[in-house]
């Protein structure tokens, strides 16, 4: 059944670094789930073929993000990746090739449907994701999809609250699986957000620039794990 991307759509449409071992984090590791090790060498790598590509479409990109912190956004999109497969592992959730490149033409569609003349590369640097990463947003999109069609029974609701609960319900079962993952990030990157799906900054993560101090509306802490 063909429905139009959520979650996913949503995010695509709204430089060297140094490898330091932190806290639990193994020696040459950005992040470590128990699924897989992400290395600072395969982030480094991303991290760079980001910013070629937002150095070839500058022009036309107007990024979400500080360029300083492309690291945070391709170390989320990594870890996005493997909280999708694990998603698919406990739900018995399969995706083809095919599958993976129906769902990454359906945010193709949504990009030009946006009316801003971006392509789909474009959009992708605007968020974070490297191009050459693109083929795993599909898959991770259908992953999404297949998912969301057994949560709604295959009928998408079409009213506002319905469509909240639904992306709730989501949200709620994507939370479980982060969790299950036991991610562990380099302290030098900041810290997973479950809330948000992604890697942020931290007063503890090493930085060049001096941190401001918070300011009194501020104060409080950032829930990083809550309960799902």
């Amino acid at each position: 059944m063909s429905r139009t991307p959520m979650k996913l759509a949503a995010v695509m449409l709204a430089a060297g670094i140094a490898a330091a071992a932190c806290g639990t984090v193994k020696l040459g590791a950005a992040a470590i789930t128990t699924s897989q090790r992400i290395s600072t060498t395969t982030l480094s790598t991303q991290v760079a073929n980001l910013n070629t590509a937002y150095q070839a479409h500058k022009s036309h990109i107007q990024l979400q993000y500080p360029v300083a912190e492309m690291p945070q956004q391709v170390l989320s999109w990594l870890i996005r990746f493997q909280v999708g497969d694990q998603l698919a592992a406990q739900h018995g959730i399969t995706v083809s090739p095919t599958e993976a490149q129906q769902s990454l033409a359906a945010i193709s569609a949504s990009v030009k449907q946006n009316g801003n003349n971006e392509t789909l590369v474009e959009a992708a640097v605007a968020n974070g994701l490297p191009p050459d990463m693109l083929d795993q947003l599909g898959r991770y999109q259908a992953i999404e999809t297949k998912l969301l069609n057994r949560l709604d029974g295959g009928q998408q609701p079409t009213s506002t609250a319905g469509q909240a609960a639904l992306q709730a319900e989501f949200n709620k079962t994507q939370c479980r699986a982060a969790k299950s993952l036991n991610i562990q990030i380099n302290p030098q990157f900041g810290a997973f957000d479950y809330s948000s799906d992604s890697v942020v900054l931290t007063p503890s993560g090493l930085s060049k620039e001096p941190v401001p101090a918070p300011s009194p509306s501020a104060s409080a802490k950032p829930v990083l794990t809550p309960p799902c």
